[in-house]
């Protein structure tokens, strides 16, 4: 075992994907180009759950890293080609309906503890808020991104819905979180 942290098997500009053998593809190709989107937003999401953490909003720091950990599922599925879906795993490396189903049930839930905005939203009233919109529109990337590969290779309606709903609860807790940001908290 090696200590290091480079390969240089990707040097030629290729890399390997889930369960694909010694099958090489360009790190240019859609299907890397949407798990690396939804790299990003695991990224974009941590930003908003450290944020969280450090107003002492541990909540919504908790909703995050249950989302972070949700986009890696995603990212497993999108890793892997077609032809290899059959050894994934129901929400451990395959997204399922139920996860999608969760996250409308978060978002109604959330919409109900708040007044809706009525305005556009101008990003920035909170560095939180401002995080998680940031985040939603890193998630709408890699949505847009598996959109594009679903245009030449199976992506399934359970992954592309599940994006849909991440960007939307993405917003949702940006406004949720702006609401609690603004009220008085007892030390």
């Amino acid at each position: 075992m090696t200590d290091k942290v480079y390969t240089r098997k990707g040097d030629d500009g290729t890399t390997q994907l889930l369960f694909a053998g010694k099958d090489r593809v360009l790190k240019a190709s859609a299907r890397v180009a949407a798990y690396g989107d939804g790299d990003e937003a695991v990224s974009a999401l941590g930003i908003a759950r450290a944020e969280a953490l450090e107003g002492g909003l541990d909540e919504i720091a908790g909703i995050v890293l249950g989302l972070q950990r949700e986009l890696f599922v995603v990212n497993a599925e999108l890793a892997t080609p077609p032809e290899h879906a059959h050894r994934l795993t129901d929400e451990v490396s395959r997204v399922t309906q139920a996860m999608v189903d969760a996250l409308e049930h978060r978002i109604d839930e959330l919409t109900a503890s708040f007044e809706q905005p009525r305005d556009f939203i101008v990003p920035g009233n909170t560095k939180l808020g401002a995080a998680l919109d940031h985040a939603g529109r890193v998630i709408r990337r890699a949505e847009r991104s598996a959109v594009t590969l679903s245009g030449t290779e199976a992506v399934r309606a359970e992954l592309l819905r599940y994006l849909n709903r991440l960007a939307d609860l993405a917003w949702v807790l940006a406004r949720f979180a702006e609401a609690r940001e603004q009220q008085p908290r007892s030390r």
